[in-house]
């Protein structure tokens, strides 16, 4: 209790706990961190749970103080950081939304006047004037962030939260993140979504247990992530990695991923690509999925449609994969293949990042992701591919 009376008057006071020696049981939730992001550039932090992600954020938005180093923001900080973080649970909507917008900076005129852009955007329904505490996690998100954005923050900071929203939500929050960015809003995301990461953010901060791995280009820094994550894997399998086998020359629709695809949303999509393979890999199973702005629209494996697929020899061949019909809307798309051993838990190949754009005359707006689509995938053996 004498610690605690101890933190508890010099944050009165507003001075650090100076506690630089630790105590028995205790580790730094966050130590020997340093980055630097400017007006309009966007970060991603991942990490693996209780690495330090969201404690980082708390520092950011103030509501934790550093017990060594320093941070320096400047301008307005809007946040995402719990699940009904700054809400009051016995009143309702209308009244959470001033209540919150005040925590965030907003005055009562500025509320005033976006009050129904924010309703607007968190589409809640009748459930705006019902009692917080009635509502789902998914609607607080909802709520939470419609008032977060309509704060007109310079720093805008989100957590892993919106992982509870649904699917149409969760696009309209990508869309409204990319317009904030294209204004010159700094935005700061964690986020376990490694394919939203590499989309939205442009450099990339991994941290493990409180310290910091890598800082750089996001497509650089979640590559290493995701191959320390296979490392663990390996030392499980008997050193099987995603290198056991190396996907190119990616077709699609018989048209190379470096040309422009387009294709029509009513036609067959086929997906055609050479591999090279460095072990014989018995009963593989074959996946793809198709993502929009970070998120899954398809998603299938040939395991799921009962597709038996022969043994890959060490060798090059080809493998192709078709869809008679997906109904995408328009957009930009990005494919992911992966090839796994027979009870996928082991990954032999990854790709992911090649595209195609969908045009669509008649099926507009948002489509639902597609599970286990029909489809049909054939592996050719050919050493002299």
């Amino acid at each position: 209790m004498l610690y605690g009376v101890h933190d508890i008057a010099r944050n009165t006071l507003g001075l650090s706990s100076q506690s630089e020696r630790l105590r028995d049981g205790e580790f730094w939730a966050v130590d020997d961190v340093s980055f630097e992001v400017k007006r309009g550039e966007t970060l991603g932090i991942i990490g693996p749970n209780g690495s330090g992600k969201s404690t980082m954020l708390k520092l950011i938005n103030g509501i934790f103080m550093p017990d060594k180093g320093k941070i320096e923001i400047k301008g307005r900080v809007g946040a995402l950081i719990e699940v009904g973080a700054g809400f009051h649970p016995m009143l309702n909507g209308r009244e959470n939304i001033y209540v919150n917008g005040a925590i965030l900076g907003m005055s009562k005129k500025e509320i005033d006047k976006k009050f129904d852009e924010i309703v607007d955007f968190a589409d809640i329904g009748d459930f705006i004037d019902a009692p917080v505490k009635h509502y789902s996690s998914g609607m607080v998100v909802r709520l939470g962030f419609a008032i977060a954005v309509h704060c007109e923050p310079d720093i805008l900071l989100v957590d892993e939260v919106m992982a509870v929203g649904d699917y149409k939500f969760q696009r309209k929050c990508f869309k409204r993140m990319k317009e904030m960015r294209s204004k010159g809003v700094t935005l700061i995301l964690v986020a376990h979504n490694m394919r939203m990461i590499n989309m939205i953010c442009q450099k990339s901060l991994w941290v493990d247990r409180g310290r910091q791995q890598a800082l750089g280009l996001s497509k650089e820094v979640v590559d290493l992530y995701v191959l320390s994550n296979e490392k663990s894997v390996q030392d499980i399998k008997q050193g099987h990695t995603a290198n056991d086998v190396i996907f190119s020359k990616v077709m699609i629709n018989g048209k190379s991923v470096n040309a422009d695809i387009i294709i029509d949303a009513k036609d067959e999509l086929k997906i055609s690509f050479k591999y090279t393979a460095n072990i014989k890999i018995e009963r593989p199973v074959f996946g793809v999925s198709i993502y929009r702005d970070g998120l899954l629209s398809v998603s299938s494996k040939t395991k799921y449609s009962n597709i038996n697929l022969k043994d890959i020899n060490i060798g090059r061949g080809i493998i192709s994969i078709g869809f008679p019909k997906l109904y995408l809307s328009t957009g930009i798309y990005s494919v992911e293949l992966s090839l796994l051993d027979e009870e996928m838990s082991v990954p032999h190949g990854y790709r992911f990042k090649d595209s195609f754009k969908v045009i669509s005359s008649w099926l507009e707006g948002d489509c639902n992701p597609i599970i286990s689509p029909d489809m049909q995938v054939g592996i050719e053996e050919d050493l002299n591919v």
